[in-house]
């Protein structure tokens, strides 16, 4: 039986209201059966605290997604340390830039993004950060934070971009886009890359697999993940889950 981790699921998401329980149970059943639910600015930290709480094996990640820039106010980065304190954070996130979608300040993403950073290392957690159409600038602003770790979810730059943040200590999260055949470039970064730098997710409910385009994505499909990676690699599934979890468990400290 497989025994993975999904270390990216917003599974407070609304989409999940009316079947939740049934949805953990899917999980399960496909050997998913820990997850991490970042969150994505100050407004569902609670719900994110509650729904981990009540569910083993679920494990909250508080943070201010750059997506929700307009959202953030000064109080809530105030509010994040005692946050990551007292309400059982594993890791700061999501946090990030996002240079793709327009109308979003870029000075304020990034004065958000290095606060949060800063942050993390204060608490010596790792950082789940969120880059599109700015991976170059979130290499270079995370070698300005020497110790930090963390994944780069939902990876989609080249391998010298990969090769760079294996050197700062940082994992690639792996999910959905790597099963679309036209996704050439992550394909091969992903069949050449160290399996000690793996990590898989859904990023559910959004970023469906190939086989799922058009639904709403959930964590059990995370084996079609695992599926592309193995037929990319050459390694057995059971290789490959194994490897995988026991690097969500080393950096979150699971």
């Amino acid at each position: 039986m497989l025994d993975l981790v999904d270390t990216h699921a917003h599974l407070d998401d609304r989409s999940f209201d009316g079947d939740r329980s049934a949805m953990f149970g899917r999980a399960s059943e496909a050997g998913v059966r820990r997850w991490i639910v970042p969150a994505i600015d100050r407004g569902n930290w609670e719900a994110i605290e509650v729904l981990c709480a009540s569910r083993e094996g679920a494990f909250p990640a508080y943070g201010l997604h750059p997506l929700m820039t307009d959202a953030h106010r000064e109080e809530h980065l105030a509010e994040l340390p005692a946050w990551l304190e007292g309400h059982g954070a594993v890791a700061v996130g999501e946090i990030g830039l996002d240079f793709y979608v327009e109308g979003l300040d870029p000075a304020r993403q990034r004065d958000v993004f290095v606060r949060q950073l800063g942050i993390a290392r204060e608490h010596d957690l790792p950082v789940i950060v969120h880059a599109r159409r700015a991976f170059e600038e979130t290499i270079h602003t995370l070698r300005r934070f020497k110790g930090l770790r963390g994944v780069v979810h939902s990876f989609s730059g080249s391998e010298e971009q990969a090769r760079q943040l294996f050197d700062l200590g940082f994992h690639l999260g792996i999910g959905g886009p790597v099963t679309y055949e036209r996704a050439n470039r992550i394909r091969r970064v992903v069949a050449a890359m160290p399996l000690e730098w793996l990590l898989l997710e859904t990023d559910a409910p959004d970023q469906p697999c190939a086989h799922h385009r058009g639904e709403r994505n959930e964590p059990a499909f995370m084996t079609d993940v695992l599926e592309t990676i193995v037929s990319l690699r050459g390694e057995s599934a059971e290789a490959i889950a194994t490897a995988t979890t026991a690097n969500a468990i080393k950096l979150f400290k699971l």
